[in-house]
């Protein structure tokens, strides 16, 4: 019964249904009205669930997509890949639960880069690449837990941008993208262990691998 429901459960309840509506009347108060008549809930009841208005909004969307993405790559399946093709599904599988809803990401980043939204959206882009890591079996506790995180944010920021004008077949563009920052740094690794003497049969460290994510060689 969504009369029994807590704003908490609410909030998940509506956040992925609020993109939609985003997507033609903006994310204001009229996108939480019209997807909480899907879920025949009051609507000035779901209002008390976005206090923060249009950034409570993304960010219960972009909650929800985490929560997606984590369900769609099971850990088993994760587990039978490198770290790089683990990293790569991750960022493949979000790409693919935004992608309907492309206009409504193109208006929540224009809110986003608002200056007074600048250090919420900062948290946003730091827990879409904390649960990209999570679920690809990172264990990290030192300097490398932060270093992986912001760097792969980066990379993800950047693929987001290429992905908002993508109009490719199932995204190849932005797909293709994404697998050139990793083949550019994972050749730079390569060429370096040989450099160096290491040989190629060298594993190479994850924390040089993503630290070089968005640094790509040019």
């Amino acid at each position: 019964m969504t009369a029994d429901l807590t704003l908490d459960e609410m909030r998940a309840a509506l956040a992925p249904l609020l993109p939609r509506h985003a997507a033609f009347d903006g994310w204001k108060d009229e996108a939480i009205a019209m997807a909480a008549a899907e879920k025949s809930i009051d609507p000035d009841i779901a209002a008390l669930a976005f206090p923060g208005g249009a950034m409570d909004m993304i960010d219960a969307w972009f909650a929800s997509i985490d929560t997606r993405m984590t369900d769609s790559l099971s850990a088993q399946t994760l587990a039978a890949l490198s770290i790089r093709a683990r990293i790569t599904a991750l960022v493949e599988a979000r790409l693919a639960l935004l992608a309907p809803d492309r206009e409504a990401l193109r208006r929540a980043i224009a809110i986003m880069a608002m200056p007074r939204n600048g250090v919420r959206a900062a948290k946003l882009g730091w827990r879409a690449a904390d649960a990209m890591w999570r679920a690809a079996g990172d264990e990290a506790t030192d300097f490398a837990h932060y270093s992986k995180r912001m760097t792969l944010g980066g990379v993800y920021a950047a693929t987001l941008l290429v992905f908002l004008d993508d109009e490719s077949d199932d995204h190849t563009e932005s797909r293709a993208f994404l697998a050139r920052r990793i083949e550019e740094v994972m050749r730079f690794e390569r060429s370096k262990a040989r450099f160096k003497g290491a040989g190629g049969g060298e594993r190479l460290s994850l924390s040089r691998f993503i630290g070089r994510l968005r640094y790509p060689v040019v």
